[in-house]
């Protein structure tokens, strides 16, 4: 609208500096668009709706149905491009009065239509606000629309679903004077907010004999269904699952009922919570409707559109097999049937269903042996499956797939990227059915299969694999994937630890041929391995120690090649550990191999202790995160019973010099605080009553349990690593151990009585058990107990009584170190200063005659004290050997020594402070040798 004002101000504005201005005279009219004639749209004519009302209502008038009708008719003819969201209220109280009208008096129906038509235009706005204000209105007459589906009319129904329709789907075009529509995101939205997805799944129920009608309402939902969320959780909350899948093979010749049900569910599925649905599914109706309409669109069917659909159908069953383990499958007959479908095209059958049934090699057909596996899978967690299963000979089925793959085939089979794919996920499901049905396995010569198809997968055939589909990870223009699968597949079954297998394994050579493939396929170092080649690594490692655990002859089969195999991979750098590739998997793996095929043979110990095995496990070991020591220590704990595998534990020097002994002090300190037990900052024990007790365990207390419940004093023995440190000392002894600390000492008086304050440990509870229970022990029992009691305190105490004598000791030897340390310092200054005073004598003697003089005199005293006889100089055969005149100090001979002190053309240097202290006498003097 334009509207062109002039206002006039209404005060003179007056300024002593300029002289009043004239007035300015007030123009008020108003010049609207509709004045100029430019409005553009026409002009909505309303009606007075309530007056409507009123003659619909009043007594005196609602027996006048002629007029009912024009009213009603005008009221469409006005409001033909929409309705205001203002007058939705009277617009939907007047479809209610009439809706309730229709069943007795028919003329009805048609002005409802007309205005249901009007509804599907998007409702009109007089404001740009009137989104917020009327949001709730709008919101309740959209649920009015759903509610008007109780009027029993085909038509009327059907007008409701084109109106929801065209409501979701048309955009607005209405051109109305004053008002503007509302968009489509609005719309959607209003129908999200609205229940009118839960009223139209309840109108099912109302349309079972109405087709047609129930056709538009499944359309609908489907629509609704598919980009949202909430109208997905609307229709789960009024068990639209149920009610949509238990009506699926109604009579319908066009065949839209299964079309849209099978997109409602479909979308439910994507959108909606698929546990909720799954379990509304999980009934005999739903599941038995399932069957029906896959077998029917596999048999019957035969477009692409059918095989679609079938496929889709497979995938909600899945569903529910997923979701539900204990859906009714067996019960419908269904399971039986997927098993045939499976199999029929491997294994002949006579049965009618698959007589004249055959899968082509398109796309749908493809997905569909894929789903079929699929689901059979997800079957067999039920054990009632596993029966079926086995009489349908699916794992026959499957090994046809594990062969070498050939390059050529028929113009009817699967092409090569195909039969990939098939192959490996054959193989994907064999690794969950092999160990449910190994007798099967066993009949189908399975062992045999696999290192056959092992035997291709590191030979010297040609084969560029695909790499399609998620089970070819890694294996695009190689044969990884199909040894990657071979080796799970293997790993699946030895991991049942069935005698039989594993010997037919051995048998057949797996032992040998498996420690050539580590040896031969992969590269000697691991950092340049993959993730799926170090996955294989890690599965062949694991195979060789469930095919060599416990049994000798196959632990002297894994021989030497084993052993140097298994210390190839000992050394692996534990820097790898963090590279998130495996190397971790790796590396347990081979521990665990050492530990089953290794331990335990004298051949393959010896060789391994050769190899300084039981250095790398220490070095590992020492490296390693603590997760991964619980496993190392228990293999050495078993190679320990080699008597020769002591001293090699005692010769081990890890960084810095860390000894075998100091390692698993730390080991034990640090298992300890971990789990709370009380120590003091040295590591000596606080609590004499519980001496080996975690904080979780003192709290708990005494709990009474029946006698085939393990206790938590017997518990914690596996639940940590301090039984396994003190078995080791047991096998080295607790005394003359290299490298140990005094703190290391402290705690090896710990470990040393490990076994005796865990039995003690063992009675307190026990004695806390019969207290809790109110049991009171005979008195010599009771004697007994009390004299049990006093022991273990006993023994704690002489522990810490030992701990004291060995801390006052290092105290004690800490104090005379430091003595020791400081006569050292004092040593060394007493030194200095006789450097200095034998200096300052021999200047004054070469620097004043008389002092040499005295000193010579000194000398010779000394020399005569010195002597045995102190008259030897008036002996007769005395013969004095001085110089006669010679005024030294020294011992002269014919030869000597004379100091000459250079001549400096620099007299600073000659004036530099000397310093006898630092400098050496040798440097400070230059000597010269003279002949007398």
């Amino acid at each position: 609208m334009a509207v062109v004002q002039t206002v006039g101000q209404s005060k003179r504005l007056q300024s002593s500096l300029e002289p009043d201005k004239a007035r300015i005279p007030l123009v008020t009219h108003i010049i609207t668009d509709d004045d100029l004639g430019i409005v553009e749209g026409s002009k909505l004519q309303q009606v007075n709706l309530k007056r409507v009302i009123k003659l619909l209502t009043d007594p005196h008038s609602m027996m006048l149905y002629e007029r009912h009708v024009h009213a009603l008719t005008r009221m469409a003819r006005h409001y033909n491009k929409g309705f205001p969201m203002k007058d939705l209220v009277m617009v939907f109280k007047i479809l209610n009065v009439c809706a309730d009208r229709v069943d007795s008096n028919p003329i009805y129906e048609q002005p409802i239509i007309e205005i249901l038509k009007l509804c599907s235009f998007p409702f009109l706005m007089e404001k740009s606000s009137d989104e917020l204000v009327y949001e709730q209105i709008v919101v309740e007459s959209i649920s009015q629309l759903g509610y008007l589906m109780r009027i029993p009319s085909s038509d009327v129904r059907k007008q409701i679903c084109d109106t929801l329709l065209l409501f979701t789907s048309m955009k607005p075009t209405q051109d109305v004077q004053n008002f503007k529509p509302a968009d489509l995101a609005f719309n959607r939205k209003m129908i999200e907010f609205s229940d009118i997805s839960e009223t139209l799944v309840k109108s099912l129920a109302l349309l079972e004999t109405d087709l047609p009608a129930k056709l538009k309402v499944l359309e609908i939902l489907q629509i609704f269904s598919k980009n949202s969320v909430k109208n997905c959780d609307q229709m789960l909350f009024v068990d639209g699952g149920r009610r949509i899948c238990s009506r699926l093979m109604d009579p319908d010749s066009s065949g839209q009922l299964l079309f849209r049900s099978v997109e409602t569910l479909w979308n439910l599925m994507e959108n909606g919570d698929k546990a909720v649905l799954a379990k509304q599914l999980n009934n005999l109706t739903c599941i038995s409707q399932l069957r029906d309409a896959f077998v029917y669109q596999l048999t019957q069917g035969y477009s692409h559109y059918d095989r679609q659909l079938r496929n889709d159908l497979l995938v909600i069953a899945t569903l529910v097999a997923s979701q539900c383990p204990e859906a009714p499958f067996v019960e419908t007959g269904f399971a039986k049937q997927l098993t045939l479908f499976a199999t029929f095209q491997e294994v002949k059958s006579h049965n009618a269903l698959v007589r004249h049934l055959k899968l082509l090699t398109n796309h749908e057909d493809f997905e569909l042996r894929k789903l079929l596996f699929n689901i059979l899978v997800v079957l067999s967690k039920d054990s009632t499956v596993v029966s079926i299963l086995s009489d349908g000979h699916l794992l026959l089925a499957l090994f046809s797939f594990v062969h070498a793959n050939d390059k050529k085939t028929g113009p009817r089979e699967w092409n090569p990227a195909q039969f990939e794919e098939l192959q490996l996920q054959a193989m994907a499901c064999l690794c969950t059915l092999c160990p449910l049905l190994l007798e099967d396995y066993m009949t189908c010569q399975g062992s045999t299969r696999l290192l056959l198809l092992l035997e291709w997968c590191v030979g010297p055939d040609e084969f560029c694999g695909q790499g399609n589909s998620f089970h070819g990870t890694g294996g695009r223009g190689n044969k990884k994937a199909q040894m990657r699968h071979c080796l799970r597949l293997m790993r699946s079954v030895v991991s049942t630890e069935d005698e039989v297998v594993l010997q037919d394994l051995a048998d057949q050579g797996a032992i040998n041929q498996l420690i050539g493939v580590l040896n031969t396929a992969f590269t000697q170092r691991t950092d340049e391995n993959d993730v799926v080649e170090i996955e294989m690594q890690s599965d062949i490692l694991f195979i060789l120690s469930c095919l060599c655990d416990g049994d000798m002859h196959r632990k002297e089969l894994f021989g030497v090649q084993g052993v140097d195999m298994v210390v190839r991979y000992l050394r692996t750098d534990t820097r790898l550990l963090n590279s998130g590739l495996g190397h971790h998997k790796l590396l347990l793996a081979s521990i665990d191999c050492t530990w089953c095929a290794i331990v335990g043979c004298f051949v393959t110990e010896d060789y391994f202790l050769e190899k300084e095995g039981v250095f790398l496990l220490f070095d590992l070991l020492e490296v390693c995160p603590k997760n991964m020591h619980n496993v190392i220590l228990g293999c050495l704990l078993d190679l320990c019973e080699n008597p020769k595998t002591v001293n090699h534990v005692l010769t081990w020097r890890g960084k810095d010099g860390c000894t075998a002994s100091h390692l698993l002090c730390q080991i034990w300190r640090l298992e300890e605080s971990e789990i709370g037990v009380r120590r003091d900052t040295q590591g000596a024990i606080t609590d004499v009553h519980h001496p080996l007790m975690g904080h979780i365990q003192v709290e708990m207390g005494t709990v009474a349990m029946p006698a085939s419940c393990v206790s938590q004093a017997i518990a914690d023995v596996g639940e940590n690593m301090r039984a396994k440190v003190y078995s080791l000392f047991c096998k080295m002894g607790f005394t003359d151990l290299p490298g140990l600390t005094v703190e290391d000492h402290v705690t090896l008086t710990i470990i040393e009585k490990y076994l005796d304050f865990k039995m003690g440990e063992v009675w307190t509870e026990t004695i806390g058990e019969l207290q809790a229970e109110q049991v009171r022990p005979v008195t010599p029992d009771q004697e007994a107990i009390e004299a049990i009691t006093r022991a273990i305190e006993e023994r704690a105490q002489i522990v810490v009584t030992t701990q004291s004598e060995l801390l006052e000791a290092q105290k004690n030897q800490d104090i005379l170190d430091e003595q020791e340390f400081y006569a050292d310092i004092r040593e060394n200054h007493r030194q200095k200063e006789k450097a200095i005073a034998d200096f300052n004598d021999y200047v004054s003697r070469t620097s004043n005659f008389a002092l040499l003089k005295a000193a010579k005199e000194r000398q010779e005293i000394s020399i005569d004290a010195s002597r045995m006889q102190p008259k030897y100089k008036e002996q007769e055969h005395f013969h004095n050997v001085d110089l006669p005149n010679l005024t030294t100090t020294v011992f002269s001979g014919k030869h000597v020594t004379v100091m000459n002190i250079p001549k400096h053309s620099n007299d600073d240097d000659i004036e530099s402070k000397f310093e006898p202290v630092l400098e050496p006498m040798m440097e400070r003097r230059i000597f010269k040798h003279l002949t007398m």
